[in-house]
């Protein structure tokens, strides 16, 4: 070999282990930093040594897949659970003890009818009975202001989430433009493909996506269910927010590019993410809780109304429980809203200026058809004695709250309960799945792609080394060089 050979492979050495430093350096610099993938310069054999094609970068496209499937999952169930232990704080649900829920309100007011049934001359009694009727109406009053809190919270976040989409699709069309123009040209795109997948796994939170790659490193982005969202060009996001989503009220749809993605008749409806998350709370769950509360309200004016006692045959009216525009007691359909809009009848409440004997007596409604005790005898009990059975007469419900078409007042109230327990089971369930399943797959990629930093200090001195020794022989065949010239002269 010659010396100038010999100096020639020597420079070239030193150029490739300084290209080696440089993306070790970075490595280095990025360690710990989230979203940053271990890069390696990429090196082959030429004429004369070995030459410096370029950086890569460790990637693992499963585990990246399946973290964006299981990103998309968990916002979504973690979405749903939040929201229904919120349901199940605001009401005590989950406290047997202290629990304001309809179920266990009617209980209690059965318990204060037994009371007052046993002393009927009991004023206290008797108002010890219309406290308990109050407690369970502001029971419904707070579940359907805690329940429509939810809708609009959804709907909100729906169109916090849409518009936050359409932000991260501009930001990755910039940064794709980038990495296929810098493909084509040679240039290190590394970091602009780290950036590109943070973005990938920001945008997978708010709506299912999957990704496929192209020549030049292009991707194009397509929703969990076919949709596209990206090719070449982001698709647009569209929503309008609902200004008064109240009780038996539907939220607007989300559209991609004209394409419906949400909401009932949905052609290629979304499967995870958190707007699905956030539509199935204010189209379906949410919905389905007001109707059974609904319903249990309905029920409440039903069972504790009153009948025609003078054989005419006149219609039920209402006794205890009322609501505004009441004329009689209302049919097995269901009334969307009234769980918020009940209320212990003026004529009965004391504190309203009614007169509590009439829960004794009857007569709520002014109507003296309707009254039970007509000579007022304070030692009468069987009106009461009738009230109390009246949770657990069966009543027909409405099949739209999803409890079935007959049940007794009280079993209605505990299968919501039931209902809610169920819901929220299944959502605590999936949240703690797809946590272990992030956990896992995370840590899965961060060990195949992320930076060691042990690893990259021993691979730091082994370079350093190299680039000595490279040196060191640069600097011999310089020496030689010098001793043939002084020669020569």
């Amino acid at each position: 070999m010659s010396l100038s050979t010999a100096g020639a492979i020597a420079l070239r050495s030193l150029g490739v282990v300084s290209g080696q430093i440089s993306v070790t350096s970075r490595n280095i610099a990025g360690a710990g930093v989230a979203g940053v993938n271990a890069k390696y310069a990429k090196i082959a054999p030429g004429d004369g040594g070995v030459v410096l094609l370029g950086v890569e970068r460790a990637t693992d496209v499963a585990l990246f897949r399946n973290l964006l499937s299981a990103n998309a999952h968990q916002e979504s169930s973690t979405i749903v659970a939040d929201a229904l232990t919120r349901i199940d704080k605001t009401l005590n649900l989950s406290d047997s003890e202290n629990s304001r829920s309809p179920a266990s309100l009617i209980s209690k007011l059965k318990s204060a009818l037994q009371a007052f049934s046993a002393t009927p001359q009991n004023e206290t009694g008797a108002q010890l009975t219309i406290g308990a009727a109050q407690n369970l109406v502001s029971s419904l009053h707070d579940a359907t202001l805690a329940v429509q809190q939810e809708r609009r919270t959804a709907d909100a976040g729906i169109a916090a989430a849409v518009a936050d989409i359409n932000g991260l699709l501009a930001k990755f069309g910039t940064v794709n433009a980038e990495i296929v123009y810098g493909a084509a040209t040679g240039a290190d795109v590394t970091d602009a493909l780290d950036k590109r997948d943070g973005l990938l796994a920001e945008l997978s939170k708010k709506i299912g996506v999957s990704a496929v790659s192209r020549p030049n490193n292009d991707m194009v982005l397509y929703t969990d269910s076919g949709v596209t969202l990206f090719e070449t060009t982001p698709r647009k996001l569209a929503f309008q927010e609902t200004a008064t989503l109240a009780p038996g009220v539907n939220g607007s749809a989300v559209y991609i590019d004209g394409v419906q993605v949400t909401g009932a008749g949905a052609p290629l409806a979304l499967r995870s993410g958190a707007i699905l998350g956030m539509t199935q709370l204010r189209d379906d769950i949410m919905p389905q809780y007001q109707s059974q509360l609904d319903e249990i309200a309905r029920g409440l004016v039903v069972a504790f109304a009153e009948s025609d006692q003078s054989g005419g045959g006149g219609p039920d009216l209402p006794g205890l429980f009322t609501y505004p525009g009441a004329t009689q007691a209302p049919t097995a359909t269901l009334i969307p809203g009234l769980a918020g809009q009940i209320l212990v009848n003026a004529t009965v409440d004391p504190s309203q200026g009614g007169d509590a004997t009439l829960l004794r007596d009857g007569g709520a409604s002014g109507d003296p058809a309707y009254v039970y005790n007509p000579s007022h005898a304070p030692g009468y009990a069987d009106h009461l004695i009738a009230l109390i059975d009246a949770s657990t007469k069966t009543l027909g419900f409405d099949p739209a709250a999803g409890l079935g078409n007959t049940a007794s007042l009280e079993t209605f109230s505990a299968a919501s309960n039931g209902w809610v327990a169920a819901q929220r089971q299944q959502a605590d369930s999936a949240t703690t799945y797809y946590d272990a399943v992030v956990s896992q797959t995370t840590q899965a990629l961060s060990n195949a792609t992320g930076v060691n930093l042990d690893d990259q200090m021993s691979q730091m001195l082994a370079l350093e080394n190299s680039y000595q020794a490279s040196a060191k022989l640069l600097e011999a065949v310089n020496s030689m060089f010098d001793s043939l010239f002084a020669a020569i002269r």
